[in-house]
Order: structure tokens, then C-alpha cells, then sequence
């Protein structure tokens, strides 16, 4: 949330000068999102980097940097769902496996994930989703659906796919008095949150979160050092690995929904 390193996907020049550190044939080749990752060596801002343990294998530990801490950070750091109770996950996607394996470490006793695409359900249960919900197997809102399955509604829920309709029914999803909906999902720009203020007068909060509420520089070599401990899993959310000669393979596999997350080895 720094003002300064505020993501900005317009800006492709250091911060400092208004400048790229890359060319090719005396054209700029601009910094995405001010880290360029996908080349051997980079230049970035120096509130950018965070010194991690050596002894962490970067092949696994480079999926902190975005969905991982996002998904997992959302449910552990915003939601804080307490041992035993319902969380709701909507999108099953690598953000939300996150949030749902966020949700199971917490001592969740019922994760809900919801999504478009059934062919995730199975997938879904390795990290720790217990039962599953397709909107289009209903003549009714999800939210009204999970209502009837939890007893007036779960006690938290997390979304995760940028639908505005999915970020309306994960609010009014949660339970009156006490429930809690995260926002994890990037919306439309012309989108608008839509929903009866009684929802919130009946005591429900709703919650954003950005990265999962972590700090990079000084949050992200702890939650490396819970994986080097063996707290936190990690492997299981990397279902591809591929060269960088074939890095557009890994876009492929993004496309088609055949990934959680693919790592690109730069070394290949």
C-alpha cells in the first residue's frame, strides 16, 4: 500500500529517473510492474527486493510473490477464521487453492469452495476443501444456496475471482452478527458493489485485501522460513515447470485452466 511502490501496471521506467534498465537494439524494454522478473539478472527499486533465507529453493519459494501469500495471506491474516468454523472460498483457482489452504491450517471444520469449473472440485480436496458448489447446478443465488447448507450462512468467507457478482455473493453469504467476506479478486474498473445496506446493518463486515495483508520486505522471509520448517506447503501448488525458451508454453497452460502455477526455470 506504499504511495511510492504503489502496483501500477502503466508505469514500466524506474521510479528514480523515469527510466527503463533494458533495451535491445536501442529500443526500452520496460520493467513490468517494477520487477522484470523474467530475466536472468534485474534492476529494481530497492523497497522491491526482500532478503530471504539462502537456503530456500527458489524454484519453490518464488510462488510467495504473488498468488500463494495473496490467497493464504487473505484468509489467515484478514478473515482469521477460528478453529472449527465454515469459510467459504470462491474461485478455485491458485489464489483461492491459497485461501483454502489458509482456511484448513486455521482449523476450519467446513471449506466450501465454489466455482464455475467442476473439473477443480477433485483437485480442491488436497488443500482441504470439503464440499463443493457450481452455481449453474442452481435455480437459486449461491449465496442462498450456502445459507441453506450452513444454517443462515458460514462464518467467513474469501473471494477470489474478480467477478462482481462473486464478491456480492461471498458478502451476503456470511452469517448475520458475526460473518466475515475478504475481497481478494481485482474487479473491473466500471464495476459496481451492489448490495441492501441491511446486510451490513445486520452486523456482517466486509474486507479488501491486498497481497493478503502482508508487508513484502519484512513478512515474506518469515513466511519462507515457516516453509523451510515444514509449516506451509508449497510443492503441491506448482503444477508445471518449463524452460524459459518455452515460456509462452506456461501462458498456454494459464489460458486453458490446466495450472495453478508454473514456475519458469531460468537456467533452461
Amino acid at each position: 500500500m506504499c504511495d511510492l511502490l504503489r502496483i501500477n501496471t502503466d508505469r514500466g521506467e524506474m521510479i528514480n529517473d523515469g527510466k527503463s534498465r533494458f533495451s535491445i537494439n536501442g529500443k526500452p524494454i520496460y520493467h513490468f510492474l517494477g520487477t522484470s522478473t523474467f530475466s536472468e539478472y534485474t534492476v529494481v527499486h530497492v523497497g522491491q527486493v526482500a532478503k530471504i533465507n539462502p537456503e530456500a529453493p527458489l524454484d519453490k519459494v518464488c510462488v510467495l510473490s504473488c498468488g500463494m501469500s495473496t490467497g493464504f495471506g487473505a484468509t489467515v491474516n484478514v478473515a482469521k477464521p477460528k478453529k472449527g468454523q465454515s469459510v467459504a472460498i470462491f474461485g478455485l483457482g491458485a489464489v483461492g487453492l491459497a485461501a483454502a489452504e489458509g482456511a484448513r491450517v486455521s482449523g476450519a471444520s467446513r471449506i466450501i469452495g465454489v466455482d464455475l469449473n467442476p473439473s477443480r472440485f477433485e483437485l480442491a480436496k488436497n488443500f482441504g476443501v470439503t464440499e463443493f458448489v457450481n452455481p449453474k447446478d442452481h435455480n437459486k443465488p449461491v449465496q442462498e444456496v450456502i445459507a441453506e447448507m450452513t444454517g443462515g450462512g458460514v462464518d467467513r468467507s474469501v473471494e477470489c475471482t474478480g467477478s462482481i457478482q462473486a464478491m456480492i455473493s461471498a458478502f451476503e453469504c456470511v452469517h448475520d452478527g458475526w460473518g466475515v467476506a475478504v475481497l481478494v479478486g481485482v474487479p473491473n474498473k466500471d464495476d459496481a458493489f451492489k448490495t441492501h445496506p441491511v446486510n451490513l446493518l445486520n452486523e456482517r463486515t466486509l474486507k479488501g485485501t491486498f497481497f493478503g495483508n502482508y508487508k513484502p520486505r519484512t513478512d515474506i522471509p518469515a513466511v519462507v522460513e515457516r516453509y523451510m520448517n515444514k509449516e506451509l506447503e508449497l510443492d503441491k501448488f506448482i503444477t508445471h515447470s518449463v524452460p524459459f525458451s518455452e515460456i509462452n508454453k506456461a501462458f498456454e497452460y494459464m489460458l486453458a485452466g490446466e495450472g495453478l502455477r508454473c514456475v519458469i526455470r531460468m537456467d533452461a
